[in-house]
């Protein structure tokens, strides 16, 4: 079985690593939302998916981006490291981004944004066991050396591109992207595997409610409370799926759920139903800068069942000013996508 899916590492098609909390690994998601707080920001994401399975995936990602303002540009760098399974299956990429900024009317704004990384993958043979390390008769394992060379195999580099857009007004956005657009070369065992491209498109609409108070006194300030639905959509080769919810705003407290899959559309004759997905995050905003906190957990409702573990995720963001701060602000329109 582990030699069939050696053979079979050269030709699959692979998917890219997910995030529920997509809005917070804003540099994985779309290039082009790099500088889109017209501040600088940091993050890190961290994801273990089937945690109770042998097969199970974490992904970690940290970017920072920032807001060149007299360009109107945005510039963001990524660090993505993803492992997956018994035979630790490693991905790393670092990526590069920038952003431009178009003012198309007053209250409408456009952002294209282009990416491009630097990939390696790579697999541990030694994790794995062959045929020849098998008892014929018995089928019992024997604990010796297997006779298949590898040689150099067993890892890659090559180089990736992305491109994307945001259209956005003040109360709502839609983006796309593609990721992949050169096809690289993913083999690990000397065959030709280009890597499918990721289309994806994202939007959603925020609802802004009577603003609350938090704080007291002269502290006194307007807080947030808002519902946002928003929709992630992506395909990749013959892999298709749809994150659909809503997002809860009454600042500090950010409470978010939505379903996974393509309900309409089987897979091997199995319903793509994937998971429902709660999400908890907490804001504390300062002076001028921001911290976001989430934590989010998958509940499975695919055929593995939750006794894979779901999924658990966190996100940490921070975001503060660079600029000047005696040179007056230019008027700038955010996009208002949620923080989480």
């Amino acid at each position: 079985m582990c030699l069939l899916m050696l053979v079979t590492m050269g030709t699959v098609t692979a998917q890219d690593p997910q995030f529920s909390q997509f809005y917070a690994a804003p540099l994985y998601l779309n290039p082009a939302f790099a500088g889109s707080t017209g501040q600088a920001r940091a993050g890190i994401n961290y994801r273990n998916q089937w945690p109770a399975i042998d097969a199970n995936f974490t992904t970690m990602s940290a970017y920072f981006d920032y807001f060149i303002e007299d360009k109107s540009s945005g510039v963001g760098v990524m660090l993505m490291r993803d492992q997956e399974g018994l035979a630790s299956l490693r991905s790393l990429q670092l990526a590069l981004q920038y952003s431009y900024e178009l003012e198309i009317t007053k209250n409408l704004g456009f952002r294209p944004g282009f990416q491009v990384s630097l990939y390696n993958r790579d697999v541990g043979f030694d994790k794995l066991t062959f045929g020849d390390q098998f008892d014929p008769n018995t089928g019992e394992f024997i604990d010796r050396p297997t006779a298949e060379q590898f040689g150099d195999k067993g890892s890659r580099t090559f180089v990736d591109l992305s491109a994307g857009g945001v259209v956005f007004t003040k109360v709502a956005w839609l983006g796309f992207a593609a990721n992949h657009l050169n096809k690289p070369n993913q083999t690990l065992i000397g065959e030709k595997a280009p890597l499918p491209v990721k289309l994806s498109a994202h939007g959603g609409f925020k609802y802004f409610m009577r603003s609350g108070v938090v704080g007291s006194g002269v502290y006194a300030r307007n807080a947030e409370r808002s519902i946002a639905p928003a929709f992630q959509y992506r395909h990749q080769g013959n892999f298709d799926q749809l994150d659909l919810g809503l997002y809860f705003t009454f600042e500090p407290l950010v409470l978010g759920t939505w379903y996974r899959g393509v309900p309409f559309k089987s897979v091997n004759g199995f319903v793509n139903n994937e998971s429902i997905v709660l999400l908890l995050g907490f804001t504390k905003l300062g002076a001028k800068d921001a911290i976001n906190i989430g934590y989010s957990f998958d509940y499975t409702i695919s055929k593995l069942g939750p006794g894979s573990g779901g999924a658990h995720e966190f996100s940490l963001v921070y975001t503060w000013p660079m600029r000047n701060p005696r040179k007056p602000p230019k008027d700038k329109l955010v996009i208002p996508c949620p923080d989480f």
